[in-house]
């Protein structure tokens, strides 16, 4: 992809606006896919990032409700909530060979989209950013980082190394990872017990690590097992660590839906971990507890 692509966004909001803009500005056409009035907005002022990383810019944008064409490559960066609503404005016949690139929480979703489009184009990727959408059109980017793994069993190596040169050349740290259930685990294991028990508690990280340490800790080791069972390496000891080095007040995405009163992606990540569980025989007690404590709260 050395020339320019054509690239849709579906849904630009922090992650998707911050990817979008990135994209553009390194001279791709880019198609953001939302609602009306959002697409609206984005086709008069284009996006801008206001960001440690990466500056602040202003980079525009085509928009519409739908995909009405063919594109190199369609980013899906809804929340796992909006998910299935969302895919509508993707029509299957319309995105033919088009690479389909989900940064969503959660291990479920490939399934789901390896049902509707082409199986072997769909190529899960994570990304490891802070960034939140703050209006429609504007995304205040906070971490020092944006780290994409891109994977993708039965997707051509050579699709998946063209699109990871692309996203690196726009200013992220993107590579091709060789094992999808290890690539999609892997923040998985480290999601899960960050966002169920700042969540359930209401608290940052700092205070979880240090008033439920305890918790932390079999938490950690549950997911662990889970991922192993999986498929999937993971080292317990290691993820503590990597809790212990965040700062203090970082809150997990699902904590701010919290707060904000949106919908929690609580069955992407805690019930599908729950699953995952049940299928392989492996005990997770807090894991269920938290889960039935945060659904017993209304979420």
């Amino acid at each position: 992809m050395a020339n320019q692509r054509t690239v849709a966004v579906l849904g630009p909001g922090g992650t998707g606006g911050l990817l979008a803009a990135l994209l553009s500005r390194s001279g791709h056409r880019v198609l953001c896919l939302a609602r009306e009035d959002t697409a609206d907005v984005l086709r008069r002022t284009g996006i801008t990032v206001r960001s440690a990383q990466f500056g602040e810019f202003t980079a525009p944008v085509e928009a519409d409700t739908e995909l009405r064409e063919e594109v190199d490559a369609c980013l899906i960066t809804v929340k796992h909530t909006a998910l299935d609503a969302a895919l509508t404005r993707i029509p299957p016949a319309t995105l033919g060979d088009a690479l389909v690139v989900p940064l969503l929480n959660g291990v479920e979703h490939p399934a789901a989209l390896r049902a509707r489009y082409r199986a072997d184009r769909v190529a899960p990727a994570v990304i490891r950013v802070e960034s939140t959408r703050v209006a429609p059109g504007v995304i205040e980017h906070g971490s020092p980082f944006t780290e994409i793994d891109l994977s993708g069993d039965g997707v051509p190596r050579d699709r998946l190394d063209a699109l990871a040169a692309l996203l690196d050349a726009a200013g992220t740290a993107a590579r091709t990872t060789g094992d999808e259930t290890a690539t999609l685990w892997a923040k998985m294991a480290f999601l899960a017990p960050f966002a169920l028990l700042t969540t359930r508690y209401g608290l940052p990280l700092g205070e979880v690590r240090t008033r439920h340490r305890d918790e932390l800790e079999a938490l950690v080791a549950e997911t662990a097992a889970v991922s192993r069972a999986c498929g999937a390496p993971a080292d317990p000891a290691r993820a503590l660590t990597r809790y212990d080095a965040f700062p203090p007040g970082a809150k997990s995405s699902m904590q701010r839906d919290a707060e904000a009163g949106r919908p929690l992606e609580l069955d992407a990540i805690g019930g599908a971990l729950l699953r995952a569980a049940e299928r392989h025989g492996v005990p997770a007690p807090v894991a269920e507890r938290l889960v039935r404590e945060l659904r017993d709260a209304g979420h």
